[in-house]
């Protein structure tokens, strides 16, 4: 198979699946190497394509035709409290789109997280327990934030309570 017949296979692939697709599933699909579809991913995104490296996998994200929102929430705290800020999000109908720093060099550094559920939230904390990385907030003293998708204005509002309950809401 060529190298263009097997990137329009993987577009395809991400689009019909609907969830993430590890680089390695792709792979096995397509009787390459994991190196191979890193390669084809990087070229297929810098031809436009609006492929999201998540920590579950691969994927392109359907045009939302729903009323969804998005806030940024701003907020500080250390490693012990991750999964409680992550939860309050998920458990309350959000969907936490990213984490992102200010770096003082290289400034904005954005991670995506895609967790929509408990189930992606147990995920991302054991592959971030396995792999021993640090969080990105470790980079600015805890502060950070997170871009939240949430099918309402009341929902968010909900969100930023809990948040700020747990005491990690920056005002």
């Amino acid at each position: 198979m060529e190298a263009k017949e097997r990137r329009e296979q993987i577009v395809r692939a991400l689009k019909c699946v609907g969830q993430p697709l590890t680089g390695t599933a792709l792979a096995k699909e397509l009787g390459v190497s994991r190196q191979v579809i890193v390669g084809d991913i990087a070229i297929l995104r810098a031809a436009g394509v609006d492929i999201c490296a998540t920590p579950q996998g691969y994927i392109i994200l359907p045009v939302s035709a729903t009323t969804a929102v998005t806030a940024r929430f701003a907020c500080r705290h250390g490693v012990e409290l991750m999964e409680d800020e992550l939860a309050a999000i998920v458990d309350n109908g959000g969907r936490v789109l990213d984490v992102s720093v200010d770096h003082p060099v290289y400034g904005e550094i954005k991670a995506n997280l895609m967790l929509a559920s408990r189930r992606d939230l147990t995920e991302f904390l054991h592959k971030s327990a396995e792999s021993g990385a640090a969080p990105l907030s470790l980079i600015t003293g805890g502060v950070h934030l997170h871009t939240v998708e949430a099918p309402s204005k009341d929902v968010l509002q909900k969100i930023a309570i809990e948040l700020k309950m747990l005491g990690i809401l920056l005002d």
